[in-house]
C-alpha cells in the first residue's frame, strides 16, 4: 500500500497526485448528472399536461411528498454501501457499480413512462448508495501517512462536487427547459456513463489503493480521533464493555423498519391512494402513529446508550446528539431549493428580460459559464501531461467529455446572445449555490483559520439565520402576491439574494457536522454515530419535501409572503436557541474545539 501511495504522489499536478483529479473529475461528472437530474423533478412532475413542454402535471404537494422520500432515501442507502465496500468489493470497484447503476436510472428516466420513471429513481438511489460513500474513502486511503496535503486535497475535491453541480443544472435545465425533459435526463446520464469510463480505465493508476476491502470502514474524518489520551484510553474501555445488546439491535430494526414504512406509505397514499398502514391509533392515523413510534423508538435507543456510557463520553454524545438535531432543522429548510424555491422561480419570479438588462445578463452569464470551464480545462490539461503514458485512454475519454461540454455551452450562449429578449431558465438559479459556494469558500476558510473563528453552537446559529434572512428576503419579495395566485412577476435580484444567504449559512454548518462528529465522538463509536448523522440529514431531507409540499395550502389560505415568513421564523428561532445553548455545549464538550 505504501509504494501505492508513493507512486501515487510522483506524478503531481498543482501539488497533488494525478490520481486525485482522476476523483475529482468522476466526482464532477457524478454530481454534474445528479443535480442535473434533481432540478428536473419538480418542474416535470407539476408542469401542466397543456403547455409546451408537458409533464405529468402533478399538485405540487404530491410532486414534493415524492421529492421527499427519494432525497431521503439517497442518505440512507450509503451506509448500506460503504459496508458492502468494505466487506465484499472494495472501495474502486463500489464506485464503479455505483457509477453504472445510476446511468442505467438516467436513461430510464429519459424513457418518461410511468414504470421506468420510478425504476429510474430507485437505481439513482442505489447507485448513489455505492458511489457516495466510497469515493472519498479512495482519498483517505491515498493520503495515509500524508495527512498534512489532505485538507487541500479535499478542498480540490470538493470543487468538483460543485463544479458539476454547476454545470448539470445549467446544462441539463436548458436541454430539459427548452427541447423536453427526455433531453435533461438523457444529458446527465451520458456524462455519469463518461464519468465512469475514464475513472475505471484510470485503475492501474492506483495500484492496490480501494482495491481491496479493508477492515474498517473510512469515512475521511479528521486523524485527531485516533489519537488517544490517558483519558480517552479510560474511554475507550468503558466502550469495550459496552457492546451493541440484543435490546439495542431489536430497536434499530424497529425504529428503521418504521421509518421506511413511512417514507414509502407517505408518497403512495397521496399519489396512487395505496396506504400500506389503513388503521388509527388514539386519533392518530397509521401513518402518523408509525412514524412518531419510530422516532420514540429511536430516541430510547439513544438515550439508553448514552446513559451507559462514563460523564465524558456522555457529555460528548449529548453534544452531537443536539448538533444532529439543528442538522435536521437547517437541511429540513435550506432543501427547499429542490422544491418551493424551483416552483417559485418557474411562477412567481419575472425571468424576462429585455434591452439593456437582458444584455447585462447575456455577459453575466457568459462569464459565469465560460472563466471557471477555461480553468477546469486546463487542470485537464495538466493531468493530460503528466498521465497520458499511463492512463492515455482514460484521458481520451476524459477529453471527449469536455469536447461535449464546450460545445453544449456555446450551443447555449449562442442561442441566448442571438435573442434580443431573454428569458432566463427556472433552473438557472440553481447553480447560484454552487457559483457561491466557489467564490465565498476561501473567506469563510480565512475565517475558521482565525483567531475569530467561532464556536460549533456560534456557527450553528449564525447558519441558521442567515438560512432564515435568505427566506425573509423571499418573504418581503412575494408580500403583494394575493392569495391563491398561481403565477406572479417578482424581481430576481429576491432569489438570488436568498440563495446568497442560504449559501453562506451553509458555508458555516458545512464544516462543522462530521468534523465535529469525529473530535466528540470516540472512535469505537464513529460508524454507529456516521449513520445517526446521516439519518438527521435524511429526515431533514424527507422534511423538506413535506413542508415544501404546503406551499399550495397555505398560500391559498393565507399568502406566499406568510409561507416564506414561517420558513423566515423558525430558522432564525432555532439559530438564537443554539446560541443561547453555547455555554452548555462548550461544557459538554470537555474542551474539544
Amino acid at each position: 500500500m505504501s509504494t501505492d501511495i508513493e507512486n501515487l504522489f510522483k506524478d503531481k499536478v498543482i501539488g497533488h497526485p494525478a490520481g486525485l483529479f482522476v476523483l475529482f473529475f468522476t466526482e464532477m461528472w457524478e454530481r454534474f448528472s445528479f443535480y442535473g437530474m434533481r432540478i428536473l423533478l419538480v418542474l416535470f412532475l407539476t408542469a401542466p399536461f397543456a403547455s409546451d413542454n408537458p409533464g405529468w402535471d402533478w399538485p405540487r404537494e404530491h410532486a414534493l411528498s415524492l421529492i421527499g422520500t427519494y432525497a431521503s432515501l439517497l442518505y440512507l442507502t450509503p451506509i448500506i454501501g460503504g459496508w458492502i465496500a468494505d466487506k465484499i468489493t472494495g472501495y474502486r470497484m463500489a464506485v464503479v457499480i455505483g457509477c453504472v447503476i445510476m446511468t442505467l436510472g438516467h436513461a430510464a428516466m429519459a424513457l418518461e413512462t410511468t414504470f421506468s420513471f420510478y425504476l429510474g429513481l430507485a437505481l439513482l438511489v442505489i447507485g448513489t448508495g455505492f458511489f457516495k460513500p466510497n469515493i472519498t474513502s479512495v482519498i483517505s486511503e491515498m493520503y495515509k501517512g500524508k495527512e498534512s496535503k489532505k485538507d487541500g486535497a479535499y478542498t480540490i475535491f470538493y470543487m468538483g462536487v460543485n463544479a458539476g453541480a454547476f454545470f448539470g443544472m445549467m446544462l441539463c435545465g436548458y436541454l430539459a427547459e427548452n427541447f423536453g425533459w427526455s433531453w435533461g435526463f438523457g444529458l446527465a446520464g451520458i456524462f455519469m456513463f463518461l464519468g465512469m469510463l475514464q475513472f475505471w480505465l484510470a485503475g492501474s493508476l492506483f495500484g492496490s489503493i480501494g482495491a481491496k476491502p479493508s477492515k474498517v470502514y473510512e469515512v475521511e474524518l479528521p486523524q485527531n480521533i485516533n489519537e488517544e489520551s490517558p483519558e480517552e484510553q479510560e474511554v475507550a474501555t468503558d466502550i469495550k464493555l459496552n457492546p451493541f445488546t440484543l435490546f439495542d439491535k431489536i430497536l434499530i430494526a424497529l425504529s428503521t423498519i418504521g421509518g421506511l414504512l413511512y417514507l414509502f406509505n407517505d408518497p403512495l397514499e397521496k399519489i396512487k391512494d395505496i396506504n400500506l398502514l389503513p388503521f388509527e391509533v388514539a386519533g392518530l392515523s397509521g401513518t402518523n402513529f408509525i412514524v412518531l413510534l419510530a422516532l420514540v423508538l429511536f430516541l430510547l435507543l439513544l438515550v439508553t446508550r448514552i446513559a451507559r456510557y462514563l460523564p465524558v463520553v456522555r457529555d460528548r454524545i449529548i453534544a452531537v446528539s443536539i448538533f444532529g438535531l439543528f442538522t435536521v432543522f437547517f437541511f429540513a429548510f435550506f432543501e427547499q431549493s429542490l422544491g418551493s424555491m424551483t416552483l417559485f422561480a418557474r411562477d412567481y419570479t419575472n425571468r424576462e428580460l429585455i434591452g439593456s438588462s437582458a444584455t447585462i445578463f447575456k455577459i453575466v452569464d457568459a462569464l459565469l459559464t465560460t472563466v471557471p470551464l477555461i480553468i477546469i480545462t486546463w487542470v485537464l490539461f495538466l493531468l493530460f501531461k503528466k498521465t497520458y503514458t499511463r492512463i492515455g485512454l482514460s484521458n481520451i475519454i476524459l477529453a471527449l467529455a469536455f469536447v461535449g461540454i464546450w460545445g453544449l455551452v456555446m450551443y447555449r450562449l449562442y442561442d441566448k446572445f442571438i435573442n434580443p429578449t431573454l428569458e432566463i431558465d427556472a433552473t438557472w438559479f440553481g447553480i447560484l449555490n454552487s457559483f457561491f459556494i466557489i467564490s465565498l469558500a476561501p473567506l469563510f476558510s480565512k475565517w475558521w483559520e482565525s483567531k475569530y473563528n467561532p464556536s460549533a453552537a456560534m456557527k450553528y446559529g449564525l447558519g441558521l439565520i442567515l438560512l432564515g434572512l435568505g427566506f425573509a428576503i423571499l418573504s418581503y419579495g412575494a408580500s403583494d402576491i394575493p392569495s391563491g395566485a398561481k403565477t406572479a412577476s417578482v424581481s430576481i435580484i429576491f432569489l438570488i439574494l436568498a440563495y446568497l444567504f442560504h449559501t453562506m449559512g451553509e458555508l458555516c454548518l458545512s464544516p462543522v457536522g462530521l468534523s465535529y462528529l469525529s473530535k466528540l465522538v470516540p472512535p469505537r463509536m464513529i460508524g454507529f454515530m456516521f449513520g445517526v448523522w446521516y439519518l438527521a440529514i435524511a429526515v431533514g431531507q424527507k422534511a423538506a419535501g413535506t413542508m415544501g409540499g404546503m406551499i399550495d395550502k397555505i398560500s391559498e389560505q393565507y399568502s406566499l409572503g406568510t409561507f416564506f415568513l414561517i420558513f423566515t421564523l423558525i430558522p432564525i428561532g432555532v439559530g438564537l436557541l443554539s446560541i443561547v445553548l453555547n455555554p452548555v455545549l462548550k461544557k459538554l464538550m470537555h474542551g474539544v474545539r
